[in-house]
């Protein structure tokens, strides 16, 4: 587990700015007024994360019509991300280089595994304000369940 606490329901997320795979700011307060999707995945180049991040790719237009922005978190430096969404052809979401400060959005969020020096594997949704309404992790070798998300969103 993580070493710190994990961010409660209701708490605001304190901003961050992170290079996607393009070499372009994200920055997570400039986000306000949407919802906001952070899918932390332990390594790119790995079978779950794989799936992972390509169920986001998969359900763009619909997060669009939910108003809402689904990006990939893990350690990984933006070259490797940049390598990464090119082989599992991701174009459009946004994949996120935790990497300096290693790990350091992770484990602002309690959500960094020091023993293995990545992220859980977590959903995290951020409401238009900025605060978590949905959190939830997931054992490390498995696939976190996308329509589980939309529904959320859509009951939301």
């Amino acid at each position: 587990m993580a070493e710190k606490t994990i961010i409660k329901l209701g708490k605001i997320v304190k901003n961050f700015t992170l290079q996607d795979q393009f070499s372009l700011d994200f920055v997570l307060s400039k986000m306000r007024g949407w919802r906001v999707v952070l899918s932390f995945h332990p390594l790119a180049w790995t079978p779950v994360c794989t799936l992972q991040m390509q169920s986001l790719e998969k359900n763009k237009k619909t997060f669009d019509n939910l108003h809402t922005i689904a990006v990939g978190l893990s350690v990984d430096s933006v070259p490797c991300k940049a390598a990464w969404a090119k082989a599992i052809k991701i174009k459009q979401t946004k994949l996120l280089a935790d990497f300096w400060p290693h790990g350091n959005v992770a484990k602002s969020l309690g959500l960094f595994r020091e023993q293995n020096g990545f992220s859980q594997r977590a959903n995290v949704v951020l409401d238009q304000a900025g605060k978590v309404c949905f959190l939830k992790v997931y054992p490390i070798k498995e696939l976190p369940d996308i329509d589980e998300i939309i529904a959320f969103l859509k009951n939301a």
